[in-house]
């Protein structure tokens, strides 16, 4: 996406969570383009623009992520990039970026995690104990239950659990959100950040389906306090050395996050500050929570001018 005139800053990369998909970013995408970015939008297997499909983090950060860099590279005619990140496509960017997968990409700016997921307590729990018995049921987790009423007995009672259990709001799909992903009513956001409209439409329409095949691989990595990895081709664990780029990374957190806890960023904050002190930046967002920092209906004001500042901390050219 390109504003009036030619981007003067080069690309930018922006990758969405899991379970969602690149609309999430929709109203950062023209002020970054009017800004002098030339903006791509990456929608990874893990989005709901493709269909159900069962995934790791390993397959992204191995394939998707090195091969999205590689057409914007192609397609622009420039030799750098920089990237803006949420959630799961924040850490399988990460591991690529750290197993020296993605050389050219200048700037990263993550948001909520990226090598160190910490989750409450509850959501630990969760992970150890209740993934591994659903996944004999299930294949995938998904918020659109909520909308569209599940026949099978496993969803159904799932629901029904989830609507007596959280009584934070009346929509369903974001009751579901908040079961799984994360713990306390809402996890993704601060009702009182969200407009009406983007509640009780955009994020009823935007949710989906998510495989049990994530939630068994970040378990293993919550459990070990760093990302880890199985498939070949990537560091088994991708906090034991230096990360293999030259890339600032900024990392971004929302202080009442209740999907991946603050101290999931500050923890590769200190990591990168081992190796690299001073270069990298860590700010925590007052009075956001994991997915508003992009949603919020003062986003724009709040959130939008730390990342164009950061952005351009690292002068691209096209």
């Amino acid at each position: 996406m390109r504003g009036d005139r030619e981007p003067t800053r080069g690309p930018v990369l922006l990758t969405h969570g899991s379970g969602v998909s690149s609309a999430i970013f929709h109203r950062f995408t023209g002020p970054l383009a009017d800004a002098g970015w030339d903006v791509w939008l990456l929608d990874w297997r893990g989005s709901t623009a493709v269909a159900p499909n069962e995934w790791t983090l390993d397959q992204v950060a191995r394939y998707d992520h090195p091969a999205a860099v590689r057409t914007v590279l192609a397609e622009t005619g420039a030799t750098r990039l920089g990237a803006v990140v949420h959630c799961q496509g924040s850490t399988s960017f990460m591991m690529a970026l750290a197993a020296g997968l993605l050389p050219e990409v200048d700037t990263v700016v993550s948001n909520a995690v990226s090598l160190h997921p910490v989750v409450p307590s509850w959501s630990e729990f969760k992970l150890r104990f209740a993934v591994p018995v659903v996944s004999r049921l299930l294949t995938y987790l998904d918020p659109q239950w909520g909308r569209v009423p599940p026949r099978a007995l496993t969803p159904r009672v799932l629901t029904a659990l989830t609507r007596a259990a959280h009584r934070e709001c009346d929509n369903t799909v974001c009751r579901l959100v908040s079961f799984t992903y994360g713990s306390g009513g809402p996890a993704l956001w601060r009702h009182e950040n969200l407009s009406a409209e983007m509640h009780d439409e955009f994020i009823v329409r935007e949710f989906g389906a998510v495989p049990l095949s994530f939630f068994r691989h970040i378990g293993r990595s919550v459990r070990a306090g760093r990302l880890v990895s199985e498939l070949p081709g990537l560091p088994r664990d991708h906090a034991a050395e230096a990360p293999r780029t030259d890339a600032r990374i900024v990392l971004l957190a929302g202080e009442h996050n209740r999907c991946f806890l603050p101290d999931s960023q500050r923890r590769t904050f200190e990591f990168l500050e081992r190796h690299a002190p001073g270069r990298h930046a860590l700010h925590i967002l007052p009075g956001y929570s994991h997915l508003d920092p992009f949603l919020g209906r003062d986003a724009h004001r709040d959130v939008l001018p730390l990342i164009l500042d950061e952005l351009g901390a690292v002068r691209q050219t096209p």
